[in-house]
């Protein structure tokens, strides 16, 4: 099946405009067939060995929420005594999370297990199943962002309390809490960016050729 140049463009287009969306999150229920959508471009990511180790747990409770928003404020106090006092203050002026203000929340997990413990391409890298079901967040981040819908990966929690909150058994690795929902509006450069955290980096000092190379400023 070919592409054409008009299906290109569009993929391009959808993977410059793709944010980690964290504010502007309307409340506007995702319909059925559209979060099917979501969840199938996930479901057809790459995976090692076809295991397709990934489960997603939707969330739209507000109890269930807030549980989630308080691990996240305890780790977010956690995270910024680590940065240096200059950086600590500019970092606590970010917003890095929509967990009660999305309309649903999605919890990304990989089953290790899945299909046995000797799977084609895992037996050199076992994390590569880990990868997969990060390609699989992929897939559902451009597949979201393709449907007018934002996503923010929420990275700043740990592990247990999601496991207590979701009753996710313990063989079961957490990738990723992730929030969806319509947005009023779409950030033209990624929030960090915008803010002045980083720069985007050159890409031409991120490629080498045969072999690896050092970059002179």
């Amino acid at each position: 099946m070919n592409i054409s140049d008009v299906e290109r463009d569009a993929l391009y287009k959808v993977i410059y405009a793709r944010r980690d969306v964290r504010r502007e999150f309307l409340d506007k229920p995702i319909a059925d067939d559209v979060l099917a959508r979501i969840l199938s471009a996930g479901h057809h990511a790459p995976s090692v060995g076809f295991m397709q180790p990934w489960d997603f747990i939707l969330v739209t409770e507000q109890a269930t929420k807030q549980a989630i928003k308080q691990g996240f404020d305890l780790a977010n106090a956690e995270s910024a005594a680590q940065f240096s006092e200059d950086k600590r203050a500019a970092y606590q002026n970010i917003k890095l999370e929509g967990i009660v203000e999305s309309p649903l929340g999605i919890c990304v997990t990989c089953d290790r297990q899945r299909n046995g413990p000797v799977v084609i391409g895992r037996t050199i890298k076992p994390e590569m199943d880990l990868y997969s079901t990060v390609c699989a967040i992929q897939n559902m981040w451009l597949a979201a962002r393709a449907e007018n819908i934002g996503l923010g990966w929420v990275s700043i929690i740990h592990d247990q309390v999601l496991r207590d909150t979701l009753a996710i058994p313990d063989h079961i690795d957490i990738i990723g809490y992730l929030c969806l929902g319509y947005v009023s509006k779409f950030k033209s450069k990624p929030e960090l960016e915008e803010f002045g955290w980083l720069p985007r980096e050159n890409l031409e000092r991120l490629i080498h050729k045969e072999k690896w190379s050092v970059k002179n400023d």
